[in-house]
């Protein structure tokens, strides 16, 4: 159930990053063999496949407390291999960007539906691991579609590189169907006798705000690292590229080692609100070293690392907060819940690059990383102390 759950995850968010690594086959000019499009418009059409799936979200959530996981992951995976399909077969970007939508929406499924999946079948002191585990697809499903869709889109085209998260897709429905069962969960009958966990207290709530500070930094690092690292120590493309892709890594790492650390202590949240200690401190040290950083030297190096910590730290909190969120909200609510939680996330991560854009130009990245600390210390103070349940 993990391993097939974890792949689903993998395989949805590989088809939702995937046409944004399509960017540069679609602004390269027509003369040269690419589409010639602006990167406004270029960028429209790699937003696509994300726009579908936080419009859907909630809804899949609730598909998730009505029908159960398994249906909602296999019919989420077919619609989601189905809008591959037929955004491989157009040369029209227009097209394919409305392909790409219903990709995404279908991607949305296993968001919530894969969660519930581990948080059912795992017992609450091996809960955190699992989860964190599961956590582990965003990243495999990023690093996935970054090693293929580019290279293929510049050597054979858009359609045969969109192949790649398509048969992904389309293998984790197959995966699916023969391995995920619905976990347990009480009669279906008491379902209607079931209050609604948000007006129960401000638990649920407290998380989800939580979780939306500690995502500014994670989205400014990943977001600007690789640009920082070139534009202010000029760094050549190829080296910085190779960074960031360990901070993949290190962040995969985080999450399990954050999920199994929530096991040994019998609480979700008192890890999170560790994280976003580290996280504050790492981003303030990160400012202070990036503003001195000349490209050389021993300065340079501590922010290279301290550019890593942080990449691995502010995710750490992911898997937490989701496991926290289906335990909280239980078995006919969690789904729902699930889906606000990510789609709160998501608005946050789409507004942070454009704004911390605009940061970056009016002061520096040394003072942006730092401002950025003040969100995870402000989370410090949000991560509820009372409410949890679930965890033994």
């Amino acid at each position: 159930m993990l391993a097939v759950g974890t792949t689903a995850q993998a395989s949805s968010a590989a088809m939702v990053v995937a046409p944004s690594f399509l960017i540069p086959e679609l602004h390269r000019p027509m003369a040269e063999g690419g589409h010639g499009m602006s990167l406004a418009e270029a960028g429209l059409v790699a937003s696509a496949a994300m726009a579908g799936m936080m419009a859907t979200l909630v809804l899949w959530g609730l598909v998730v407390d009505r029908r159960g996981e398994r249906f909602a992951l296999l019919t989420g995976l077919v619609i989601a291999a189905l809008g591959g399909g037929i955004a491989t077969t157009t040369g029209d970007p227009w097209p394919m960007a409305a392909a790409l939508c219903v990709a995404g929406v279908g991607a949305a499924a296993t968001n919530s539906a894969s969660g519930r999946v581990v948080v059912g079948w795992f017992p609450p002191e091996r809960r955190g691991l699992a989860m964190g585990i599961r956590q582990t697809g965003q990243p495999l499903g990023v690093g996935l579609a970054a090693a293929t869709v580019a290279v293929i889109a510049h050597h054979h085209g858009i359609g045969p590189a969109l192949w790649v998260p398509t048969a992904a897709t389309a293998v984790s429905a197959v995966l699916v169907a023969l391995v995920v069962l619905d976990p347990p969960r009480p009669p279906r009958a008491e379902a209607g006798t079931v209050a609604n966990p948000y007006r129960r207290d401000g638990f649920l709530a407290r998380v989800h705000g939580a979780s939306v500070l500690l995502v500014v930094p994670q989205f400014l690092v990943w977001t600007f690292g690789l640009t920082w690292l070139v534009e202010d120590l000029d760094w050549s493309p190829g080296v910085a590229g190779l960074v960031v892709a360990g901070t993949q890594v290190a962040g995969a790492a985080a999450r399990i080692g954050a999920g199994w650390a929530s096991d040994r202590v019998g609480s979700r949240m008192r890890p999170m609100r560790a994280v976003a200690v580290v996280a504050a401190a790492t981003m303030a040290l990160l400012g202070l070293a990036a503003a001195a950083a000349d490209g050389s030297g021993a300065v340079t190096a501590v922010a290279v690392v301290l550019l890593v910590v942080a990449s691995a730290v502010t995710v750490a909190d992911n898997g937490l907060a989701f496991t926290a969120v289906a335990e909280r909200a239980g078995p006919f609510w969690s789904g729902r819940a699930l889906g606000l939680q990510n789609t709160a996330q998501h608005v946050a991560a789409v507004a942070v690059p454009p704004l911390a854009g605009l940061a970056i130009t009016a002061w520096s990245y040394g003072a942006t990383f730092a401002l950025a600390a003040a969100f995870p210390l402000l989370a410090v103070a949000v991560v509820p102390v009372r409410g949890e349940r679930g965890v033994s």
